[in-house]
């Protein structure tokens, strides 16, 4: 977690500098802690049972937050994804090379066949995982899957983080279960 600092010498947003194995793996997300803490905010929100998302998805492992709305291709001829981001944070500044790292959160569906007694009938079971995905500069990436709850505690660590660098996001999080439990890691990301 890297401050950024006014001119006053004052933190008041962060950056994340990726790490692996002890090295430096890239520096991403510039100003990036206001969209994490609102992030984590979201998350706790759709875990809470009576929610949107619980009602949809009666597993709490699967509950997350609806990514902004995806646009329709003939709109601005982007495809939709059918893996929405929930963030992608890539390289810090405008002068730097693409590839210089890069930090993303997906939402991936999955479908399995649970078959019923005796093979006979069955039913389709989905499940939600949020894919974290860090890319260094020479294209090397390391992959988590998490489930809600996984990616509550990376989120709050995070903001947790951030708090202890100066930079503080209680307007975000005041009225949000995100509570300041965790110790900080050492690293944004060490795999």
């Amino acid at each position: 977690m890297v401050p950024v600092r006014d001119r006053a010498g004052t933190p008041y947003e962060v950056t994340l500098e990726l790490q692996r194995d002890g090295r430096a793996f890239g520096v991403v997300g510039e100003r990036c802690g206001y969209l994490l803490a609102t992030l984590a905010r979201r998350v706790a929100d759709a875990r809470v049972d009576g929610s949107p998302a619980a009602r949809a998805w009666p597993d709490p492992a699967d509950r997350f937050p609806e990514p902004p709305a995806a646009t329709d291709a003939t709109e601005d001829r982007r495809p939709v994804s059918r893996e929405p981001e929930l963030f992608a944070f890539r390289r810090r500044d405008r002068g730097e090379t693409p590839g210089t790292g890069e930090l993303r959160c997906t939402l991936r569906t999955t479908c399995t066949w649970l078959s019923g007694p005796d093979h006979r009938g069955g039913e389709w079971r989905l499940s939600r995982r949020a894919v974290v995905e860090a890319w260094g500069p020479d294209g090397q990436g390391v992959r988590a899957v998490l489930t809600s709850a996984e990616l509550a505690d990376l989120l709050t660590a995070l903001v947790v983080e951030a708090r202890l660098v100066g930079a503080d996001y209680r307007d975000v999080v005041t009225s949000s279960p995100v509570r300041a439990r965790h110790a900080p890691s050492g690293a944004i990301i060490d795999y």
